[in-house]
């Protein structure tokens, strides 16, 4: 039989045998204590010793949180173990958010829990009735020796693993340490809901992260910024004083009574993720491989489901080469899109002060659903009571989803909240708009959205990036742009269109984006400007320093194209100061190297882009808005910084900007960006709740859930989709189908209203289980 691909779904039975294998395990932690008894189940024969230089009694924290989706894999693999977890778990649906004395609960959200001193219990009986000789208070052997000594060495040693460490050069670790403190501590009676409580100090916010893992205790876990918890004196107390001290600032929730430690020390949070997790014979599992904050639950879930498909792997593969790859293809992008959800809840706390000032009910949905994870139509499947009376006071009326409440910018008010994104089309013959352009905007207005937005419009020949590239630099372009808009006002009645106007800089004078992005046409090329003379990448035109005559041409190229703009009856007009076209350039360290009035600190790097605002302001009518899209981090080392964002958002908004357009990146050809859905959104969620100033959310929105859960939750006033509406023009109209609206906030063309009612799909059948055992001939050791 051949080989099972990675991520294959079967039995074992179905599976190849694996050989014979010596296996020593170093950490006896639930997940290499589960990888040992998964192993020995499936093979008895093999010899298994598990490595815990710690009593069997030891353990770090009080409670283990287990999601359905995790006990589902075990009681497939392992019916035994997971009868006996059955028997400890607590199970609640609630979770409490307190918050400035108000408390908020959610239901339906289904937890499990245990003391993870049970789970080790339930772990080291089934390892030992399985044949698993357990070596404890001994430390493991060299890694190296190891590997000689065994066929396979699993490296089950935690974030602190001593065999990562030996083998730091190959699997290339990178750990990075976040901003808050927290301390595990315990109480002796059962909260009834998972339970989050803010604290607002005079030091500063603190938070406590309660659940029940037993009938009679529950965990606690309370978290602060470390500036916060250093201004509060945690620093310079010793346990009990910090167990105290704790209680004392959480009496509410506790009802008073004291809390208790277990060698609890403060400590920071650090991500692990490592560039490869296998070395010859040794592989890394669970924290060892990687982690995720503690706020999402998915350590010991990570580490039990690393050993399930890890055993599973080991059965479909012929070789060990070959499992060791297929578990790491299996888990690495699983693991992955858990560690975005964690990293999203890691900073939602680290910055929770934002969203101190929102209403108690908003405030708790924006928790809820702080790492994406949960959306707000997962949240409404779960509790539609609690989602609804988050609507209601959001100001949506009864069955309007999020997405289609109107928004008001200046004079113009959009019916809903999506936007399409400015997308270049390469598709100008001079700069002209011609039929393309007339039916791609065309089409996306007849779809519904409240906003479209044209693609950067070049405001001279000079600044085009592409000889493709739409202009307005003329008369005549303006009356090509104007069927455009009037098509728009006439056919798709309600929507707005906007304008996004900019300068390509240093990025111009380029091939069209299908003939080779970013590189240098092989002929015809105009000269280039920007505000220092450096290429954007090797190969690239090096361009000119703008002179001070320079600026004031482009800032009169700006006004007039804003004119011509006007009297094309756009309804909006965005400022495009990203991805590194000409005013990005202005913005970012990296790019503006200049010694004079117009280079330096931010204040002088803003000083240029601020004054083509304010003249563009000047001529554009007062009732219709402006906005202004910004890179809110250049993703490199020395580049604009999120604060940096905070500050130039301020700064377009007391110019008189409506909305900020909160994009990242495309600054620097070396940048590191850390891809993901909806990555850029927190950028934009703190410049809105930090500058206080609307913003546009883009980058990797995919779904309606997600644009009403960003909504919803005020992380965002608009969203911008871009790749959603290339791959469906009518991706709105159909987001109201699918969610069964039919209000104000969309309005589907007569001639498409046939289609408004979404088809039938056929049926999809559920994966099968990813290891069953139970049915082995060989499943049970003697005398288990």
């Amino acid at each position: 039989m051949p080989p099972a691909p990675p991520g294959a779904r079967g039995t074992a039975r179905q599976a190849p045998t694996a050989p014979h294998l010596s296996v020593a395990i170093v950490g006896g932690g639930p997940g290499g204590l589960y990888a040992a008894a998964l192993l020995k189940r499936l093979d008895p024969s093999r010899n298994i010793t598990v490595w815990e230089r710690n009593t069997p009694h030891d353990t770090f924290g009080f409670g283990v949180v287990l999601s359905d989706e995790t006990l589902g894999g075990i009681e497939h693999a392992d019916p035994e173990v997971y009868t006996a977890l059955k028997a400890e778990f607590v199970r609640w649906d609630d979770i409490d958010i307190v918050h400035r004395n108000t408390r908020h609960t959610s239901g339906g959200h289904g937890f499990a829990a245990l003391g993870r001193r049970r789970l080790l219990e339930i772990l080291q009986h089934r390892c030992r009735s399985l044949g698993v000789e357990l070596r404890f208070r001994e430390e493991a052997p060299d890694p190296a020796r190891l590997a000689q000594t065994h066929d396979l060495v699993i490296a089950a040693d935690g974030v602190h693993s001593t065999t990562r460490t030996a083998f730091a050069d190959v699997f290339r670790p990178h750990v990075t340490a976040h901003r808050c403190r927290y301390i595990w501590l315990a109480a002796d009676f059962p909260f009834d809901a998972f339970r989050f409580e803010i604290a607002e100090t005079g030091h500063g916010v603190m938070q406590l992260h309660g659940y029940p893992y037993s009938a009679d205790a529950s965990t606690v876990i309370v978290e602060m910024r470390e500036e916060v918890w250093r201004a509060a004196g945690f620093d310079e107390l010793d346990e009990t004083e910090s167990v105290e001290r704790c209680a004392k600032i959480f009496a509410d929730a506790l009802g008073g009574r004291p809390l208790r430690s277990n060698n609890s020390a403060w400590t920071t949070f650090r991500t692990v993720v490592n560039e490869r997790w296998s070395h010859g014979n040794v592989v890394l599992l669970g924290d060892a491989a990687h982690t995720a904050h503690f706020s999402i639950g998915s350590g010991t879930k990570l580490a039990v489901e690393d050993a399930l498909a890890l055993a599973a792997c080991l059965s479909e593969q012929p070789t060990l080469t070959d499992a060791l790859h297929a578990y790491e293809a299996e888990r690495r992008p699983v693991v992955a899109s858990t560690q975005r959800a964690a990293r999203a809840s890691l900073e939602w706390f680290e910055n929770l002060a934002l969203y101190l000032r929102q209403p108690p009910r908003q405030f708790a949905f924006n928790l809820l659903t702080r790492s994406r994870r949960v959306t707000h139509d997962n949240l409404r499947l779960r509790d539609a009571h609690f989602t609804e009376a988050v609507e209601r006071g959001f100001g949506c009326p009864p069955g309007t989803p999020p997405m289609f409440t109107p928004f008001r910018l200046r004079g113009l008010t959009l019916r809903n909240r999506v936007v399409v994104s400015p997308m270049d089309m390469y598709s100008a013959a001079d700069g002209l708009p011609g039929d393309f352009h007339l039916v791609h905007l065309g089409a996306r207005a007849l779809g519904g959205a409240g906003l479209v937005m044209t693609e950067m419009v070049c405001v001279s020949p000079e600044g085009r990036i592409t000889p493709g590239c739409a202009g307005l630099w003329s008369g005549r372009q303006a009356e090509a742009w104007r069927r455009i808009t009037d098509f728009v006002h006439t056919r798709a009645p309600g929507t707005a269109v906007g304008v996004q106007l900019g300068h390509s800089g240093r990025k111009g004078s380029t091939r069209l984006m299908w003939e080779g992005m970013d590189e240098p046409l092989d002929e015809d090329n105009w000269p280039l400007v920007a505000p220092s003379p450096l290429p954007y990448k090797p190969g690239s035109q090096t361009p000119r320093e703008l002179s001070r005559a320079q600026l004031t041409d482009l800032r009169e190229q700006f006004t007039a194209a804003a004119v011509r703009a006007a009297r094309a009856r756009f309804d909006l007009l965005e400022l495009h100061c990203a991805h590194g076209y000409l005013l990005s350039g202005f913005l970012s360290p990296l790019t503006n190297r200049r010694t004079d009035a117009y280079g330096g600190t931010l204040e002088k790097r803003l000083r240029f882009p601020l004054e083509v605002f304010d003249a563009v302001r000047a001529v554009w009518p007062e009732d219709r808005p402006m906005t202004v899209r910004i890179s809110a981090t250049d993703w490199a080392e020395g580049g604009t910084t999120a604060e940096d964002a905070v500050a130039i958002a301020r700064a377009f908004a007391d110019h008189g900007a409506d909305a900020i357009d909160v994009s990242t990146g495309q600054v620097v050809a070396d940048e590191e960006p850390e891809f993901g859905r909806s990555y850029q959104t927190p950028f934009a969620d703190r410049v809105r709740n930090e500058a206080r100033v609307p913003v546009i959310a883009v980058g990797a929105i995919s779904s309606w859930d997600d644009v009403n859960s960003l909504i919803l939750a005020g992380r965002t006033d608009l969203c911008a989709l871009a790749r959603p509406h290339l791959y469906d023009p009518h991706w709105t109209l159909h987001a109201a189908a699918e969610q069964g609206y039919e209000g104000p906030g969309v309005v589907w063309p007569p001639q498409y209203r046939a289609g408004s009612r979404p088809p039938r799909t056929g049926r999809t059948d559920a994966p099968k289980p990813r290891l069953t055992l139970s049915d082995l001939p060989f499943a049970e050791a003697p005398g288990a």
